[in-house]
């Protein structure tokens, strides 16, 4: 009869700064998930498979890493702060957890295509987002959105409303549109600051993204289509017509009234209210017109 090898329990946050003599880094934004049943909870909404590698981001004290090591083939754990970092290797080890690898970089300096070289599917990504540099991981995602097949992250309760926010409301701007252009995106799980130690100010929120596999659009540049997200958003004031002709597209006020009337848009409308198909179809008048003489 063959017995189940013990798991060890997951250490607090508390415990291991403490007998390590450290404090959490204000200036990283370094709030670890003390709730046991809440890091496996995440790693369960992956769904993640014994032959699949994960990118997580933030490894922290592994309160994360280390579910997702006992579910995934590999974890590529990225951390910023080089204590931190030393002090999840030990944990690791502890854990008897040798399918993980811990590289001490800034996220949004990190190359994840080296991670992709030797597998034959894409990454799972993972994380508890640092709140101050979130919008700018989220678009690094969108960028190399062709490495990686879902992310489930923890971010600020009110970053995931304004991505998962349906035209016609404030919420709803620039990084929506750009995520909902490539992925479908869904709040799976709500988790409270009381959760975390430190426990920060405001409330989390976790997200399923699924990144398409193929383009839903028709778009042949997507970084001027991007370009044409950021002008319609940047004066959410003013009607479409007036924000893209002030944006820096330079676009004339003729021209700009052209490109919507032909897109089948009203030129009064705001940008708030366009759903994604009709960025597309805005994206290809306005290209259209660039390359008239």
């Amino acid at each position: 009869m063959t017995t189940k090898k013990r798991l060890l329990p997951m250490t607090s946050p508390n415990t291991l700064l403490k007998a390590w003599r450290m404090r959490a880094k204000k200036k990283l934004g370094q709030h670890f998930l003390a709730e046991p049943a809440t890091a496996n909870m995440i790693a369960q909404k992956a769904a993640i498979k014994p032959y699949e590698t994960v990118l997580e981001i933030g490894a922290g004290l592994g309160a994360l890493t280390i579910p997702l090591a006992r579910l995934a083939r590999q974890v590529h754990a990225v951390e910023k702060d080089p204590q931190i970092a030393k002090l999840l290797q030990t944990e690791l080890i502890a854990h008897r957890l040798e399918n993980v690898d811990i590289t001490c970089e800034d996220i949004l300096k990190y190359d994840m295509r080296p991670l992709t070289q030797n597998v034959d599917r894409p990454l799972v990504v993972m994380g508890n987002l640092p709140y101050n540099i979130s919008s700018q991981i989220l678009v690094k995602l969108i960028d190399q959105r062709a490495l990686v097949s879902r992310a489930v992250l923890m971010i600020q309760k009110e970053l995931a409303q304004r991505i998962c926010a349906t035209p016609g409301g404030r919420d709803y701007g620039r990084l929506t549109v750009m995520l909902k252009y490539c992925a479908d995106i869904r709040a799976v799980a709500e988790v409270s600051a009381a959760q975390f130690a430190p426990p920060p100010k405001v409330a989390s929120t976790v997200v399923l993204l699924h990144f398409f596999a193929q383009n839903h659009y028709d778009v042949a540049d997507e970084t001027f289509f991007f370009r044409v997200i950021k002008a319609a958003f940047s004066q959410r004031r003013k009607t479409l017509k007036n924000a893209l002709a002030g944006s820096d597209l330079h676009l004339a006020p003729d021209i700009a009234k052209k490109a919507l009337e032909k897109a089948d848009i009203d030129p009064r409308r705001r940008a708030e209210t366009l759903a994604v198909e009709e960025f597309v179809r805005l994206n290809t008048q306005i290209t259209t017109l660039y390359k008239q003489p």
